[in-house]
């Protein structure tokens, strides 16, 4: 019994972590995709960094993601983006930067991009953006007390990420595809699972802006992302804005996930709060899957008459 309890003991902190992996695979909004984030109809950039010639002002955002509220080792993301116009040559240049941490694993991202718009005709532009950057994942394996050598090693890589995307737009809509994560080489070899995050990532955004000109506007929003041996998701939302200043949303993902989103609105400041939910009613062991998310954005530059809403 004795030599059980020592068997127990010695691989718990294993097991642990083994646990944090299967309830990633259960709960698709784990922290191995970087493109699950709730609010991405109000900062799509990241996404697709052609969205950054849709405001002629500069903008800083940070945005915070916090899954599995009370669980040690639990998901947590911070995303950081701005983007800075060139009017001389109808473009925008910038940088996205994202941490992921979850259990031993963390995953760190830097790339910088650079844009350029063609008008089409009177209201409509085609939008091409190329980013480059390095991706660093480490797994502290070291940190598990366990006897198996699969898990004795650290493991620390950086590699080269390259991408691109496209935009159709105008001052009240946006249709974009991007692939802005081809990865030049696999990352996290030494993962208890594939590691998702580091596959190539594709995604299709879409949003259009209903404005009569009364005190109520509309902004349905779509988008949709596929990663190499996982299945499409898809998200549907709809937020309603209120004399231009409180937004009020609604989010719907394939995997069976909602988020309520609200956000706050002025000239060169946008504030938000999402909640995102399982549908299912499963909370496998007890565990909360709920998700906050917290997102800022600071506006800056000489055209700041307008509140940006698409």
């Amino acid at each position: 019994m004795s030599n059980i309890s020592k068997s127990i003991q010695t691989n718990g902190r294993l097991w642990v972590a083994v646990g944090y992996f299967l309830l990633a695979h259960v709960f698709t909004a784990s922290g191995q995709n970087s493109f699950t984030y709730s609010q991405y109809m109000n900062n799509p950039l990241p996404l697709n960094q052609a969205y950054s010639l849709l405001d002629k002002n500069g903008s800083i955002t940070g945005l915070y993601r916090s899954q599995w509220t009370g669980i040690e080792g639990a998901p947590k993301t911070f995303m950081f983006n701005t983007a800075i116009p060139l009017e001389s040559m109808n473009g925008a240049a910038g940088l996205t930067i994202l941490n992921d941490q979850f259990a031993i694993e963390r995953v760190s991202e830097a790339n910088f991009f650079i844009a350029k718009g063609v008008r089409l005709g009177n209201e409509s532009f085609l939008g091409v953006s190329l980013n480059a950057g390095v991706r660093q994942y480490v797994a502290n394996y070291s940190t598990l007390t366990t006897s198996d050598p699969s898990f004795r090693n650290d493991v620390h890589q950086t590699r080269p990420n390259v991408g691109f995307s496209v935009m159709l737009y105008a001052t009240n809509y946006y249709v974009g595809f991007a692939l802005p994560e081809l990865t030049v080489a696999a990352l996290g070899g030494g993962s208890l699972e594939d590691n998702i995050y580091f596959n190539s990532h594709f995604n299709f955004s879409a949003a259009y802006l209903i404005d009569n000109g009364s005190d109520f506007k509309f902004k349905p929003a779509f988008l949709a992302y596929y990663t190499k041996n996982e299945p499409l998701i898809a998200d549907f939302s709809t937020t309603l804005y209120v004399k231009n200043i409180i937004g009020l949303g609604a989010d719907y993902r394939t995997d069976k996930h909602m988020s309520g989103i609200i956000s706050i609105n002025s000239s060169n400041v946008r504030i938000g709060y999402s909640y995102q939910f399982g549908t299912t009613g499963n909370n496998l062991g007890g565990v909360n899957n709920a998700v906050h998310e917290v997102m800022l954005t600071y506006r800056f530059g000489k055209h700041l008459n307008n509140i940006s809403l698409l």
